[in-house]
């Protein structure tokens, strides 16, 4: 099962396809952080904005790249229930520890069509683990925890939850014994393992891994409001490429590139973001 600290990673992308060369010296990268672990194609991934074949071919070189090294959950969650469960299907060949879902953007579904979607995901890659990905900011709406109840008993190999959904009193009730929960809003890192979450899963642990897993270590309200901080300083920009604009001078080869619609950084956003950071 996965634990602890994990970035959320980006995808290095280079003329509008996957950078594969960049694969690995990343994740040397990320190793070097100390993490736990990553979710591949998340949020931060750009995975919603790839074809199913460069998804699979991420997940493919993040196993590889990884060597046991960290536990890689994949992201799968697609707007079909069919490319959903044919990702986690994929996944789980691959070796990835684990996959997780969110529900699928644009359509209110019903707790009927979305227990099934869920379900059929969580069948395709049993029995690795699986995770549901509530954020109901990016998906239009939230998981009803009636949902989550059923799935259990649909889906054995359900393990948890990363829950990106803010503040507090919208991200506790899915604190649900007897589900490992990952925390999504750095700013919570703290309360939410204060209250039984087993770990964080953090756009910023893709740039800042030590600092992600500095919190996660030794959790309290400062280094929890801390990282609250640097997330708010890097959304003052397009955070995709503002996050791969951080790694490259971090000594990454990852280059600023993002999936259209997604955007890059001016020439005044970069000047702007690189001086902060040396500053920082």
């Amino acid at each position: 099962m996965l634990r602890g600290a994990l970035a959320a990673a980006v995808t290095p992308l280079r003329d509008d396809a996957l950078d594969e060369d960049a694969f690995a010296p990343y994740l040397d990268f990320l190793v070097a952080g100390g993490l736990d672990g990553i979710l591949a194609l998340g949020t931060t991934g750009e995975g919603i904005l790839l074809r199913p074949a460069e998804r699979r071919r991420v997940v493919a070189l993040y196993v590889s790249a990884s060597s046991g090294r960290l536990q890689v959950a994949a992201h799968c969650g697609a707007q079909t229930t069919r490319d959903t469960a044919a990702l986690s299907a994929h996944a789980a060949e691959t070796g990835a520890d684990a996959v997780a879902v969110i529900g699928p953007p644009y359509f209110q579904l019903d707790d009927r069509a979305l227990l099934d979607h869920f379900a059929t995901a969580a069948a395709a890659c049993a029995p690795v683990p699986f995770y549901v990905y509530e954020f109901a900011r990016a998906s239009g709406y939230a998981v009803p925890l009636a949902v989550l109840a059923t799935l259990r008993e649909r889906a054995p190999n359900l393990a948890g939850l990363k829950v990106s959904d803010a503040p507090f009193d919208r991200f506790s009730p899915y604190l649900v014994e007897g589900l490992d929960v990952f925390v999504g809003p750095e700013s919570l890192i703290a309360e939410g393992l204060a209250a039984g979450a087993v770990g964080a899963v953090s756009a910023l642990g893709s740039a800042f891994p030590e600092r992600v897993v500095a919190a996660v270590r030794e959790p309290s309200e400062g280094s929890s409001a801390a990282l609250g901080e640097l997330r708010t300083a890097i959304e003052r920009f397009p955070r995709h490429a503002a996050l791969k604009c951080v790694l490259a001078a971090r000594g990454v080869p990852v280059r600023e590139e993002v999936r259209a619609p997604l955007r890059g950084l001016t020439d005044g956003e970069r000047a702007e973001l690189l001086g902060w950071l040396e500053s920082s």
